[in-house]
């Protein structure tokens, strides 16, 4: 006799019903009718009756279920507290629109080898515990830990030549800053987002400003650094002082070398 037989006996007993008491178990009726059968004949007394419609349970059942139910629980309770030191650290990160898939995939990574039993949930846009954002992205309260820093890039479709005319994010915050880029040609399209002024760029609508990590795994795009430019963005963690009190976060902010 185990805790397996126990667990099986008190599902049937409190179910009244073989195979609503497998469902709940989430095993096979045939396996746990014979879970049943081992448990009566190494206890020596029949348990349950058999009935066309369920079962019905003897004096010995009511005697065990008792017992079998603290004998489960104080089973439990010491399986989790060898556990403890072993739990999973939870983590949610949020990922703000217009980070490149490899700038994810490499954040990833970084808190994985940070943290040990890393629990992870990525989240679109402001939430979670912390941002992967740009530093512009960042609120006023927030602190910035820096991951990477990157340049934007001149991206023009396969096949095109730069020709003055424009796709701009008016409603990024990097967009004063590249208006001097711009220059005077003809502004063709406005984006929302970063990622939406690449697809417009490679549908051929027009050449953009873009974040060197967006543009140089992209199909149908082609980039060629700026003339005598220098705009870049640097791309981090950005998170509140309180949120440094999460162990993982912790963990994280330590190992990119914070104090």
């Amino acid at each position: 006799m185990d805790i397996r037989h126990l667990k099986a006996f008190i599902a049937v007993f409190e179910e009244r019903n073989i195979t609503m008491a497998a469902q709940r178990l989430c095993v096979a009726q045939p396996t746990l009718s014979v879970t049943i059968r081992q448990l009566e004949e190494d206890l020596g007394a029949e348990l349950f009756v058999r009935q066309a419609r369920g079962v019905e349970v003897t004096e010995q059942a009511r005697a065990l279920y008792a017992q079998a139910c603290r004998m489960v629980a104080e089973a439990d309770a010491l399986r989790l507290r060898f556990r403890q030191g072993r739990e999973q650290v939870p983590l949610t990160l949020g990922i703000e629109a217009d980070i490149a898939p490899a700038q994810v995939e490499a954040c990833v990574r970084l808190a994985n080898q940070a943290v040990e039993r890393l629990q992870l949930t990525l989240l679109e846009g402001c939430a979670g515990d912390a941002r992967l954002a740009d530093e512009e992205q960042r609120c006023e309260d927030e602190l910035f830990l820096p991951l990477w820093e990157e340049a934007f890039v001149l991206v023009s479709a396969t096949g095109s030549q730069p020709d003055g005319r424009w796709i701009s994010c008016p409603q990024h915050p990097s967009h004063q800053r590249l208006m001097a880029a711009y220059g005077e040609g003809e502004q063709v399209g406005q984006a929302a987002s970063l990622q939406q002024a690449l697809a417009m760029v490679a549908a051929g609508l027009g050449t953009a400003w873009l974040p060197q990590s967006l543009a140089e795994r992209h199909p149908g795009v082609y980039w060629q650094p700026g003339p005598g430019l220098a705009l870049r963005r640097r791309i981090g963690l950005c998170l509140t002082r309180e949120a440094l009190a999460l162990p993982a976060l912790a963990s994280l902010h330590q190992a990119l070398g914070g104090s």
